[in-house]
Order: C-alpha cells, then sequence, then structure tokens
C-alpha cells in the first residue's frame, strides 16, 4: 500500500484517495444502507405499538455496526493522510466527516412516520423510568398490570425496555445522530410530561405553591431521564435545562391563567397560586403572558360575571377581590386598570350600584367594604391626582409604566398604585356627591325605622365617612343625626310637662282616650324630601297630633310642627274573638284602619273618609278583620 501511495505521489495524484472514499462512502450509503435502514421502520409498524421498541432497536444496530465497519477504513484514510503529508493538520478529521454523510444522507429528510416511531419509543422508555422512580409500594396482587410497560407484572418487560434504550442512545451517538433522531421526539415527549403533570398535579388547588415542587421533579425525573439520552453532552442537556424550565413557567402559568377568575374570587386563600404567576410572569418577561392574563380575564369577567343574572352586591365583591389580587399580582396597576375597565363601565350603567356600595360601607357585621373604612385613609380622587404628581418629590422612587400601559391610563399611574378599594369605588362616577347622598337617604331611612333613639352606631360610621368625604359633605347628615337626638330630649320634657298637667288636671287624667305621642322632629331643609300622602286620622289621632304640636310650639315659641302621620309608627293591641290578644306595631295609616272596627263592626270603604289609596285594605267581615299590612 505504501508503494501504491507513493505513485500516485510522484503524479501528484495521491487526492484522488480520499475523494475516491468519500463517493464510494456516498454511494454505499445511498443504494444500500439507507433502503436497508428504512425497510425496517415502515408506517405498519405504528399498527403494532409492541413491536415498535424491538424494530427500531434492531435497525440502529444494523446502522451502527455498518458505522463501525465504515470508521474502520476511515483509520486507514487517516494514515494515507499522514503519510502523504505529516505536517499537514486537518480541520475536520474522517470520523467527523464520515457521521456528517450519515446524518446528511440518511436522515436529512426523513419519511413522516418516522417521528411518530422514535416518539413512541422514547415515550415508552420515559414511562418505565418515571414508574420505576416512584414505585415505592410492595404490590401483593400477581394480576396487577406493571405501570411501566403495561404488561402483567409476570412478564414485565421494563428491565429489557430500559437496556434497549440505553444500548440505542450510546450506538445513536456513536453514529453522530442522537440528537437528530431523538430531539424533535424528545421535546415533545417532555413537553407533554410537563403540561400533564401539571394539570394533575395543580390545577383547581390555589391554596398551595406549587412552583418548588415543580421544579423538584423537573431536576430529579424528567432531567434524569434527559442525562440517560444524552450521556455524553453535557452541553446539551444544560441548554435544554433552561428551555425546560422556561417551558415548565410558561405552561403553568397558562394554568392559572385560565383559572384566574376562580382565583380571584378566593382570593385571600388563593394568594399562594397568584404568587406562582407572579414569579412566572417575572421569570418569562419577554413572553405575552401579559396579553394573554389580559385577553382571558376579562372574557371570563364579561362571561361569568358582567350580566343580568348576577347581582349588584356580588358583582361588587368580585370586583373588590380582583382589586387586591390583581394589585398583588402586578403592583403597577395597569394590568387591573385593563381588565377592570369593563366592570366599571358596567357597574356605572345598574342602578343600584351606588346604594350597595353605601349598604355595603356601613352594614352590620363584617364586610370587605366596611372594614377598609375602618382603615380611615382620606378619599383618594383622579381629578386631584394630576397636580400631585407633578409636586412628587421623591424621584428616585418612581418606576416607569409597563410596554402595555394605556397611554391615556399614564396619567393614573399613581392613582392605580395609590389608590384604595373605597377610592376606586368612587372613581368609577368620578364624584362622591352621588354616594354623600345616598348615604345621606340610606342615613334617613334606618333613622326613621328605629324608635328608640340610639344612633351610637350611626355616628361611628358616620365619623369614619367624615374621614374619607370631608366634614362639609357630611353636615346634612351630622344634622339629621342632631335632630335625633334633640327629639329625644325634647319628648322626655313634653312628657314631663303632660305628667304634671295630668296629676293637677282630673279631667284630663280621666280621658282613657288620649294616645301618647313621641316624635322625630326633623329639620326638613337637611333631610331628604318624603313623599307627600294625605290621610285624614281619626279624631283622637288627630287630638293627640295637636297636643304635642301645642306642646312644642309652648316649648319652642315661634317654631311649630308639619305632621308626617304615614312615616310613624304606632303600638296596638287587638282583641280577637275568642279572647286572643295581638301585640302589633304599625303605621298610622294602618292603625286609622283598624281604629274604624273599634265601635263597628262592619265598615263600608265607600263611607269610609281614609285615603282612597288604602281603602283596598280593608275586608270586613263580622267579628272577623283581615288586614293586608306590610312589615312595621
Amino acid at each position: 500500500m505504501n508503494a501504491a501511495v507513493d505513485i500516485l505521489k510522484i503524479h501528484h495524484q495521491e487526492s484522488m484517495i480520499e475523494d475516491r472514499f468519500w463517493d464510494e462512502l456516498q454511494r454505499d450509503l445511498r443504494e444500500r444502507v439507507s433502503p436497508m435502514f428504512w425497510s425496517h421502520l415502515t408506517k405498519d409498524l405504528l399498527l403494532e405499538p409492541t413491536n415498535i421498541v424491538p424494530t427500531f432497536s434492531h435497525a440502529v444496530n444494523e446502522l451502527h455496526s455498518i458505522l463501525t465497519h465504515h470508521l474502520a477504513c476511515c483509520d486507514k484514510l487517516e494514515w494515507v493522510r499522514t503519510y502523504v503529508n505529516p505536517s499537514k493538520k486537518y480541520c475536520k478529521s474522517g470520523q467527523f466527516l464520515m457521521q456528517r454523510y450519515f446524518k446528511a444522507i440518511l436522515f436529512f429528510i426523513p419519511p413522516a412516520h418516522f417521528h411518530d416511531i422514535v416518539y413512541q419509543f422514547y415515550s415508552k422508555a420515559f414511562k418505565v423510568f418515571h414508574t420505576s422512580a416512584h414505585s415505592n409500594d410492595e404490590v401483593e396482587l400477581e394480576t396487577i398490570k406493571c405501570d411501566g410497560c403495561s404488561l402483567e407484572l409476570d412478564s414485565c418487560q421494563c428491565s429489557d425496555i430500559m437496556k434497549t434504550f440505553h444500548v440505542v442512545n450510546r450506538q445513536l451517538n456513536e453514529v453522530g445522530v442522537l440528537e437528530r433522531v431523538s430531539g424533535e421526539s424528545v421535546t415533545a415527549i417532555i413537553h407533554q410530561r410537563i403540561k400533564h403533570h401539571i394539570e394533575q398535579t395543580c390545577q383547581g388547588n390555589f391554596e398551595v405553591s406549587y412552583l418548588d415542587n415543580l421544579e423538584k421533579w423537573l431536576n430529579t425525573v424528567v432531567l434524569n431521564w434527559l442525562s440517560l439520552v444524552y450521556t455524553q453532552e453535557g452541553a446539551s442537556i444544560s441548554a435544554f435545562k433552561d428551555r425546560l424550565f422556561h417551558y415548565m413557567y410558561q405552561t403553568y402559568a397558562q394554568v392559572r391563567i385560565s383559572e384566574l377568575f376562580n382565583i380571584i374570587v378566593e382570593y385571600p386563600e388563593s394568594e399562594p397560586a397568584l404568587n406562582d404567576l407572579k414569579t412566572c410572569m417575572i421569570s418569562i418577561e419577554k413572553n405575552n403572558l401579559r396579553t394573554k392574563l389580559v385577553s382571558s380575564l376579562k372574557n371570563a369577567l364579561e362571561t361569568r360575571l358582567l350580566h343580568p343574572g348576577v347581582n349588584t352586591s356580588d358583582i361588587l365583591t368580585a370586583y373588590i377581590s380582583a382589586i387586591r389580587a390583581l394589585r398583588l399580582l402586578d403592583p403597577s396597576g395597569v394590568i387591573l386598570e385593563l381588565v377592570c375597565e369593563p366592570v366599571r363601565k358596567y357597574l356605572r350603567s345598574r342602578d343600584d350600584t351606588v346604594r350597595s356600595v353605601v349598604a355595603s360601607l356601613t352594614e352590620d357585621g363584617s364586610s370587605e367594604l366596611s372594614e377598609e373604612l375602618c382603615k380611615g385613609q382620606s378619599l383618594v380622587l383622579e381629578d386631584t391626582l394630576d397636580s400631585e404628581d407633578e409636586d412628587e418629590t421623591d424621584w428616585r422612587a418612581w418606576t416607569p409604566d409597563p410596554v402595555d400601559a394605556d397611554t391615556d391610563a399614564c396619567r393614573g399611574s399613581r392613582s392605580r398604585r395609590t389608590s384604595d378599594i373605597i377610592s376606586m369605588l368612587v372613581n368609577i362616577y368620578g364624584s362622591k356627591e352621588l354616594f354623600v347622598n345616598e348615604y345621606r337617604t340610606l342615613l334617613a331611612d334606618r333613622l326613621l325605622t328605629q324608635y328608640d333613639y340610639n344612633t351610637q352606631r350611626e355616628i361611628r360610621y358616620l365619623e369614619l365617612l367624615k374621614l374619607r368625604f370631608g366634614e362639609s359633605s357630611l353636615h346634612y347628615c351630622e344634622v339629621m343625626l342632631k335632630d335625633v337626638a334633640d327629639s329625644k330630649r325634647i319628648n322626655s320634657l313634653i312628657a314631663e310637662k303632660n305628667e304634671k298637667t295630668e296629676d293637677g288636671d282630673e279631667e284630663v287624667a280621666e280621658k282613657k282616650d288620649a294616645i301618647a305621642v313621641s316624635g322625630m322632629l326633623l329639620s326638613a331643609q337637611f333631610w331628604p324630601p318624603f313623599r307627600e300622602e294625605k290621610v285624614e286620622l281619626p279624631e283622637v289621632m288627630q287630638a293627640s297630633l295637636q297636643k304635642y304640636k301645642d306642646a312644642y310650639e309652648e316649648l319652642k315659641g315661634n317654631r311649630t310642627l308639619t305632621w308626617r302621620p304615614h312615616l310613624g309608627l304606632m303600638n296596638i293591641e287587638i282583641e280577637l274573638k275568642g279572647g286572643k290578644i295581638l301585640d302589633l306595631s304599625v303605621s298610622p295609616v294602618h292603625a286609622a284602619i283598624i281604629m274604624q272596627f273599634q265601635e263597628k263592626k262592619q265598615v263600608d270603604y265607600r263611607w269610609s273618609k281614609l285615603s282612597s289609596a288604602y281603602a283596598q285594605f280593608i275586608i270586613a267581615k263580622e267579628d272577623h278583620i283581615l288586614a293586608r299590612t306590610g312589615p312595621a
């Protein structure tokens, strides 16, 4: 052989050796090796899943044997290179070039079904590995199937599958096509397993943080199996690890985004899930997760919350939870502003929104808004923030809005960050007057439906509201509470005077028809307007009211009273046939109706001087009364 090389070298034809070698190699790969390899891996193999592992292993083994034979020739080529030109250094070895030819000719455009075959092979291997890594429980029944290979335990092939798995990976790596053959399938399998594991483990549970456990599972299960595939390619595994963690964060975030409406409803119990989602969004900041989150949550709110079938109070509760949850998720407030704009718009369209807010602020018991009210913060309105933003001096603490912030919303960036929940509810309408007027009406209703003159609770809420809305806005309400206190004092004075009069005047004391009157004395210009209703009361009631009025005028001098009898309450006692006695508290109008039967067994409603609006309530029979009345 040395002589032959010398002859070629003398005629300057030594390069023919290497050129001829590579030409023959390519021809052999195209005409013999490639058809033989693909003849094993036909599309029909997918119809017999149990034969995929042995058939794929056999095909790879044949390919590896052919490569081993060609590598022996490659060693001779390296000897020729050194003999012809000992001082020349080749940038690419013969083995490297041979692996390139194998990869280019056999796997340049593999059949479409080849990916499915490889996927089935590695999927089976991962299932066996995952089962063996987590099977700590002892199996007692022999009839139970193996979770790895899905065969009876007596016929378990998990050990053989793992051995074949290791051999195939080693041979593909020696051929130089391991990543080319397995890369796409391995990636697809791992992605599918990560998604399945996240859905099975985390979906629907918001009270526990799962990121640490998912990272541990990825390191101990997925990456350990991946290291078995790419045993000698540490750099590939390191790069693959970063991509897998990125995919895990993205998949987990997408699962949580799909459940975000439920997470918001269950806040604050769901805070761990929100913290996990926040971590994922920070870790993959360049992804468009924020856009997906805004779109998905807006759609969920409009579909599940913003429709006539949901009570206003429930919408307000969900909106308050959304404010708290989204501020935790995004302290800049941009997501909150983008997502909740349809909620604010819908609440503005409901007639009872303001009343529901005010009622929740001042209702008995514990509620989210009443707890917010007790914090005693001042109201922050959007129209007062422009000048304050300009005067902001702490420039070192300034942070820009995210890139997805609406340019029109940037003016209110400080409002998004600093406004409390009550301020945000007031800002739905942009004015506090609506809420003040609604509270004034609500306060009037409460004061006129309780007759014990106890206003401690209302005074407490008024003082808290003054911290929010200002004293000047609630001046009328202060006067209303003062009227109640004055009424209690004046009633006591008139009652004392009447007692002295009755003690000194026997004629007055003997009157049995007199009705004791306690008045609620209201300053008309400070209270909400009341509906006008003309009712002619019985003479005994009119006389009692006139007596109280005279006593008041005597006490106050130049001031007088205008009665609103339909707003009062009377305690009456009704004796029915059989001696049964009922103690009732009814309106003066209802009392007047009952009193018509005090001296008569039957009353013609056409004769009655009562308002025609109340005649429909009278249905009379001898010694039996049916009266349609509302709650006292």
